[in-house]
């Protein structure tokens, strides 16, 4: 499964938005594979779209996820701690909880391709300390 961020689902679905044609395409090409996020992520998700796009949009991508266009990965308060050091490291970009719940989703499946529009933030994170990610959208 490849890691998507708040970025990558909302150009997926707001046609609008700068790097739709670049969502979809992405999406077209790792789909099978499946999609991997976040509460964190899907919270940012629902808000972004609600305010540029409306609530049919956001009911229509929250349908979408329960039919499985992505799995979530649970983070818990076990995680809490990792997530409050990841923000006190990256806290010059800074690090939101959304990116963070990413990074320690990495770190636990030890896999950093992601799908991404935050090409800054992703290229400056790292997961076990030193592994880069790999952002397959700003390919």
């Amino acid at each position: 499964m490849i890691l998507a961020d708040t970025g990558f689902f909302v150009a997926l679905v707001v046609r609008s938005d700068a790097h739709h044609r670049a969502a979809v395409a992405a999406a077209e090409k790792y789909g099978a594979e499946g999609f991997l996020t976040t509460w964190p992520v899907l919270t940012e998700t629902t808000h972004l779209i609600q305010r540029t796009s409306g609530p049919d949009l956001v009911r229509a991508f929250v349908e979408s996820i329960h039919d499985g266009a992505a799995s979530i990965f649970d983070i818990s308060v076990s995680h809490l701690e990792r997530v409050a050091a990841l923000m006190r490291k990256y806290r010059d970009l800074p690090m939101d909880l959304a990116d963070a719940s990413l990074v320690i989703c990495a770190e636990e499946r030890d896999d950093g391709r992601i799908l991404s529009t935050d090409a800054r933030d992703f290229g400056a994170y790292r997961f076990k300390r030193r592994k880069p990610f790999r952002n397959l959208l700003a390919k």
